[in-house]
């Protein structure tokens, strides 16, 4: 889903989405120029995954990417990795809380969106995805 705000449209995805790069390609093609993705990955996982994904999902789509993300030791036992981020189409972390709770700001430049695209056009490039082709 892509709603309407203020700094422009927001693709609305959530934590385990993150891995699906077909969403986030719908969400843009659908004309977001922001993602929203809300997360709980765990340490093991956040440790190994969360930055790379965001940062590709940013690249590849060449928008901002705003992930909150739960941090600490929850009530069944789960560490969650924290480390909410805003990341921007040229893939640089504007934002890391780190794997504390709190509250931050980053300032988003939306006229950026068009500058990225502008040096790698891989959206206005973009080919129908292909049916795969099996061999017998």
């Amino acid at each position: 889903m892509v709603a309407e705000t203020p700094l422009g449209p927001l693709g609305l995805s959530v934590c385990y989405d993150l891995r699906f790069p077909d969403l986030y390609r719908a969400l843009t093609g659908a004309g977001a120029m922001i993602l929203s993705i809300p997360a709980a990955f765990t340490v093991p996982t956040g440790q190994a995954h969360w930055h790379v994904l965001l940062r590709a999902r940013a690249i590849e789509a060449g928008v901002f990417v705003v992930a909150a993300a739960q941090v600490g030791r929850h009530q069944d036992g789960r560490d969650t990795f924290g480390h909410s981020l805003v990341v921007d189409p040229w893939g640089q972390v504007l934002l890391d809380m780190g794997a504390r709770p709190g509250l931050a700001f980053a300032e988003i430049d939306p006229g950026q969106v068009d500058r990225v695209r502008a040096r790698i056009p891989a959206i206005r490039h973009r080919r129908p995805i292909p049916e795969p082709v099996v061999v017998p």
